[in-house]
């Protein structure tokens, strides 16, 4: 199977559990309302919903909404274009996962702002669920939906001890931030790079004699047969003739 089509099946899967499990919760939770996992009581599905960025953080305003829309746009096109490069020139699928898991967050969250706010009535305390596809219309405009939220996992909570700076006497909560299937993509798919594919970081660095704008690969490990080889040109006419 081409590495193209493994990194499409990739993107789908993770934005297929996303957009079902957003829109299930979405039409069947009332704002607010938690259901616990498996009886768990530190393991929650709790539905709410932001206008902002990952992890239920917040880029207030009409025009940090719309912003924050043409911003993950923008950074999506990048992405595909990059991933196309990476495949072209045969980088390890550890890799071309990592950033198809980035890729396919960055969609999942973009679809909701981009066409919830079309297709969804408004979800609110002590109403109705939503409704898919409603007679009078959605409650958003085009790039204003809001991003659904319902992973939340309050693991310890407590008080800060008072010798805490700023924080003494309040109360904690680990962890707080309430997210969704396409946060845990970006995140799973930045985490992969930084630790178990760092040597990717060496796979391009500037010729200290070049331009500032020219850019060689570099020489790698053995241990990374997947990633070409070059050879330093540099270190080629330093050799005594």
């Amino acid at each position: 199977m081409k590495p193209s089509t493994k990194v499409g099946i990739l993107i789908f899967l993770v934005l297929l559990a996303d957009q079902a499990l957003k829109i299930s919760v979405k039409t069947q939770m009332e704002y607010g309302t938690e259901v616990k996992i498996l009886g768990l009581d530190w393991a929650l599905l709790h539905f709410v919903e932001n206008n902002g960025m990952a992890f239920g953080w917040d880029l207030g305003g009409e025009y940090g909404k719309l912003a924050l829309s043409l911003f993950r746009i923008a950074a999506v096109l990048f992405l595909i274009f990059f991933i196309r490069q990476l495949i072209n020139e045969k980088i390890r699928f550890g890799v071309l996962a990592s950033f198809g898991l980035i890729l396919a967050g960055a969609i999942g969250n973009i679809i909701d702002s981009a066409f919830y706010g079309l297709i969804f009535s408004q979800s609110c305390h002590y109403c109705e669920v939503a409704r898919l596809f409603p007679a009078e219309g959605g409650y958003a405009g085009f790039l204003h939906g809001k991003v659904v939220d319902m992973m939340y996992f309050p693991i310890w909570q407590g008080i800060y001890p008072s010798w805490v700076p700023f924080l003494g006497g309040k109360e904690y909560f680990f962890f707080k931030p309430v997210f969704n299937i396409a946060d845990v993509s970006i995140t799973v798919g930045v985490l992969n790079i930084l630790i178990f594919q760092r040597d990717f970081f060496r796979y391009y660095q500037k010729d200290e004699n070049a331009t500032p704008s020219a850019i060689i690969p570099a020489t790698l490990d053995n241990n990374n047969p997947d990633l070409p080889e070059v050879q330093d040109s540099n270190k080629q006419s330093n050799n005594p003739q």
